[in-house]
């Protein structure tokens, strides 16, 4: 009676435990079945709401779950020397939890899985005990066997072995049991969750216990969970895995497995979720180390090195290092003395499969420079460089990719990122981390401070491997140059960087050059920092004479190559030092004036190279005190810099017309035109004493302006075009269409011109030109709704939609094709939903009058030389339209049907079908309004009645309807979210014009709960 008693207690709170209170009668549960004893709990769950106490939240259940594990764990260990092994008690136990554990309600579930997994990890400590217990019996009996052959102390070990033995072979069944009753069931249950326990429960079991469960018959759990469609369960199955490869003895056991899964493995690694990915390989790793893998399995692996996730480039790093640098998995590490040259070696054999590619080159480096310490041992790498190791003979490309390494692995160490990141945030260090930083710092200046020269003499005149060592300046500590009493070494530095500027006429080497002297300029000290300003200006000096030359040539002969590189230069100076000289900007204007059929680089660069020196001049301007001369040779530069671009803006225009686009002079000409109303804005200007210098642009130049901008939109991207070569990143992310836009939205965002015209133009290509457009169309519409007023802005929407309508209009005269899926149709269309999205949900009642005013003005434009027009009803109004409510609906219709009276409409009935589709269409959604608001007043009652009954009756959310819990669910959330779909649903012209009368949101709840 004791005994029941006790088992009557631990199966009430198991139930308690399950959100259910219900005690089974205290009769010998021998009598009870267990079935009856489950249905009762589920009809029980049935009738009201279950208290989730493991997913509780409130504070004094934090710790509910992993008491309920430590009280079980405990009541197995406790019990192991009485009642665990008597047959009744746990038994009783695993009955009761499986039968749990095959239920419909969620909780039930997951209750009854901890516990029965929880008990098996519980009987896994036991038998491990009674494993240890019988091993040292046996070896007690061993060497009293070999004393006295019978005795009694023989007996007694063989009755301590024999009855440890069974106990252990009861346990394992116990283990069985619940394994086939629960686990087998529930490792595929439909909450992730529970899936995800299992998984883990298993893993530790074959890694705790592997005499019993390290066999195929459990490891093939694992593998098919591989497959499972939540993430976690993935990984958590990759990483009891990982366990059990670590260990070594298990390997001979997992052969059979490997061969099955080892697939599945390899595609993990590219896995959708990044930490799956990054845990498949760790475990492909794993699999290396055993030689489990071959080199032609890790073709695909080897691709992820340049990913985008820098977690999959470091992990994918590690196992490049481990396998085929330091070749840790194949004992053939190399001597300390020859590990770095070694290494550096392996290196770039697996970056020659990127030379040609720079940025692929740094994410291979990126992905191994934390374990790989051989890329930051400056001198070895300084040595095989400058061919001081007669041991190592290094390739042209192998030379760039090492010149690569070492640029990758200085700016590294200083803390700076050589690939592009998506976490745009500042890192802010502290003061330990700075310290860290800069004795790195110190470093690479120390080990590079003597060698650096030669490197760069060595390499000035090569165009692949100049820049990359040149941008090694900027990772240095300059002082230690003073320190170090190494002025003739930096004056040397500075002459080799002036050296290469002038050498190239490629821009990237210029910009290294530049902003190397530059630098030196700023971060040098004492006597070296003035070596680096006079270097500078010596720069300065010879680049203006040899441009001048160069103009002064120019008539002489055709080749402009002289005055190309010149300009280049000069652009990359000024983009970081004002060039004082004020005939350089007369003699590179004269370039414009006196020289006809120029190629349009050269024009590029030389408006470029004015428009900065104004933006110079304008700098130094004193804004407190302003000299009036200066201001006037500066608006007399700007008028000049104006011209010029009026005059090649309409030479573009017209080369477009003719069918020869000129993009990126195009978007040049557009962005300097923004750059300069932007900066010269009379209203920004008006209020400083700097007013005389404020202008607006003339109509008829922004007019221009904009037709350049239309132009570029307009124009097809060309993968390949003959006409530019674009190579230069700068020149490519100017040729972009979104460049174009934004130098438009600019100036509309920033009231630098008036909205009237530009905005409604702007606004108009919403929908047309891809993604990029498109976002930037969306950023300037929501500044716009912050600064404008609502007459303005609805101004703004009509007048937009008018002029993507005319296009459509342009484009479909003389097209005898169904206009209405044209694509300017479909953009227009598109057009006035985005914008009218604008009054969804309660601004609908709150900016009524805005939209009516909308639908208005729409409704005039289209009945301006009517029936020509009657299409922009359908493509730019009834979006609109169908966000008022049945007041404004009835008067819109009202002025429509006055409007046509008199008209004989039957006359040419194809163009005035519009008109009558737009009227039934209204008509249809505001019969549709009225009677949605009937259903609503008539069904208010009896809803407010079952929300009172329930909110009375229900505490919590019921877990199961019907006999399937999680079906129940999926139904329930899946009606909800159709019906708050529905509750905007705008009646397409289709129905309309098919007869179809859609139904209203009441009757299509009705239909729709009668389904289910």
């Amino acid at each position: 009676a004791g005994q029941n008693g006790a088992l009557v207690e631990l199966l009430t709170t198991l139930f308690e435990i399950c959100g259910v209170s219900y005690r089974v009668e205290e009769v010998p549960l021998d009598n009870i079945d267990v079935d009856d004893v489950v249905l009762c709990l589920v009809a029980r769950a049935k009738d009201g709401p279950l208290e989730d106490y493991l997913g509780s939240k409130q504070r004094e259940l934090r710790n509910f779950k992993d008491n309920v594990l430590n009280f079980w764990d405990t009541l197995v260990l406790e019990s192991q020397n009485g009642p665990l092994f008597d047959g009744v008690f746990m038994d009783k136990c695993m009955d009761y939890i499986i039968a749990i554990s095959c239920t419909p309600p969620r909780v039930f579930r997951q209750v009854t899985t901890l516990v029965g997994l929880q008990i098996v990890t519980s009987l896994v400590t036991v038998a491990k005990t009674l494993g240890e217990a019988r091993e040292t019996a046996q070896r007690q009996l061993n060497a009293e066997k070999k004393k006295n052959k019978d005795g009694p102390r023989v007996e007694s070990l063989n009755k301590s072995l024999s009855d440890t033995h069974e106990k252990i072979i009861f346990a394992e069944e116990m283990m069985r049991k619940i394994f086939t009753g629960l686990f087998m069931h529930r490792y595929r249950d439909v909450d992730p969750d529970i899936r995800l326990a299992c998984i883990r429960a298993i893993g530790s079991w074959i890694l705790s216990y592997p005499s019993l469960f390290l066999q195929d018959l459990y490891l093939k759990y694992i593998g098919w969970t591989l497959n499972d469609k939540h993430p976690a369960v993935r990984r958590t199955s990759i990483v009891a895995l990982q366990n059990l490869y670590e260990v070594d003895d298990n390997v001979p056991s997992l052969g059979l497995f490997t061969e099955r899964f080892c697939n599945r493995m390899l595609e993990l690694a590219d896995d959708i979720d990044v930490s799956v990915a990054v845990s498949a390989i760790g475990l492909l790793k794993q699999l290396l180390r055993h030689q489990l893998l071959g080199d032609e399995d890790l073709g695909p692996l080897y691709d992820l090195l340049v990913d985008e996730s820098p977690l999959i480039r470091c992990a994918v790093g590690d196992l490049v290092y481990d396998h085929l640098i330091s070749q840790k998995f194949s004992g053939l590490q190399s001597t300390d003395n020859e590990s770095s040259e070694v290494q550096l070696g392996r290196l770039l054999h697996i970056l020659r499969e990127f030379s040609s590619d720079p940025i692929l080159s740094n994410y291979v480096i990126d992905a191994v420079w934390e374990e790989m310490k051989a890329m930051q041992d400056w001198k070895c790498i300084m040595s095989m460089l400058l061919d001081d190791n007669p041991r190592v003979e290094l390739t042209d490309q192998d030379a760039t990719n090492l010149v690569r390494v070492l640029c990758a692995s200085a700016k590294k160490v200083v803390g700076d990122k050589i690939v592009p990141s998506n976490d745009a945030r500042k890192v802010n260090l502290n003061k330990a981390q700075k310290e860290v930083l800069d004795a790195k710092r110190r470093d690479l200046t120390v080990a590079l401070m003597k060698t650096y020269s030669k490197l760069l003499r060595k390499y000035v005149a090569d165009k692949s491997k100049v820049a990359t060592i040149v941008e090694i300046v900027l990772y240095m500590n300059l002082e230690l140059y003073s320190l170090k009493r190494q002025k003739q070494t930096f004056t040397h530095i500075l002459q080799l960087l002036k050296d290469a500027f002038f050498k190239h006429g490629d821009e990237n080497i210029m910009k290294a050059c530049v902003k190397a002297l530059t630098y030196c300029g700023g971060e040098s000290h004492a006597d070296l920092q003035g070596s680096a300003h006079q270097m500078v200006k010596l720069v300065e000096d010879e680049l203006v004479a040899k441009l001048q030359t160069a103009i002064k040539h120019a008539g002489e002969s055709d080749d402009e190559y002289s005055v190309t590189v010149g300009l280049r230069r000069l652009r990359q100076l000024q983009l970081h030092k004002c060039v004082t000289n004020d005939p350089i900007f007369t003699d590179i204007l004269g370039l414009l004036e006196n020289f006809n059929n120029l190629d349009d680089e050269v024009v590029r660069l030389v408006l470029v190279n004015m428009f900065l020196y104004i933006v110079w001049s304008l700098k130094f301007v004193d804004p407190d005190n302003p000299d009036e001369a200066a201001m006037l040779s500066l608006i007399s530069k700007r008028t000049s810099l104006m011209d010029q671009l009026e005059s090649f803006a309409d030479s573009v225009l017209q080369s477009h017309a003719k069918g020869n686009s000129r993009n990126l002079l195009n978007c040049t000409i557009c962005v300097i035109f923004s750059d300069l109303w932007s900066l010269f804005s009379e209203a920004k200007l008006t209020t400083t004493k700097l007013q005389m210098l404020g202008f607006y642009p003339p109509a008829k130049l922004l007019e221009k302006f904009w037709r350049l901008c239309e132009d570029r939109l307009n124009e097809p991207d060309k993968e390949d075009d003959e006409e530019e070569d674009v190579i230069d990143m700068h020149l490519d992310y100017l040729n972009q269409k979104d460049i174009v836009i934004s130098a438009a939205a600019k100036l509309i965002a920033h009231d630098m011109v008036p909205k009237d015209f530009l905005g409604p133009e702007i606004v108009s290509h919403f929908v047309l030109h891809g993604k990029s457009v498109a976002e930037t169309v969306k950023q300037l519409l929501t500044i716009l709704r912050k600064n404008m007023n609502m007459p303005e802005l609805v101004e703004l929407y009509l007048e937009a939609v008018k002029r993507a309508y005319c296009r459509h209009m342009l484009e479909a005269s003389g097209c005898d094709d169904d206009l209405s899926t044209s694509r300017s149709f479909l953009a227009c269309k598109e057009l006035a939903n985005r914008l009218s999205a604008t009054f969804s949900g309660s601004a609908r009642t709150l900016y009524k009058s805005s939209i009516f005013q909308i639908v208005k003005g729409g409704v005039d434009y289209a009945f301006t030389d009517s029936p020509k027009h009657l299409t922009f009803l359908e493509a730019g109004v009834l979006q609109f339209a169908l966000k008022l409510p049945p007041t404004e609906v009835q008067e819109i219709i009202t002025d429509l049907q006055g409007r046509v009276e008199g008209v004989k409409t039957d006359e040419d009935p194809s163009s005035w079908r519009p008109y009558f589709t737009f009227i039934d269409c209204l008509r249809d959604r505001a019969s549709k309004i009225q009677l949605c608001d009937g259903d609503k007043d008539a069904s208010w009652s009896l809803q407010h009645q079952v929300y009172t009954q329930r909110t009375q009756t229900a505490k919590g959310k019921k877990l199961f309807e019907g006999n399937d819990t999680t079906d129940g669910e999926q139904v329930s959330e899946s009606e909800d979210h159709e019906e708050q779909g529905d509750e905007e649903d705008d009646t397409s012209l289709y129905h309309v014009r098919h007869g179809i009368k859609p139904v209203c949101h009441s009757q299509q709840k009705q239909e729709k709960n009668h389904r289910l």
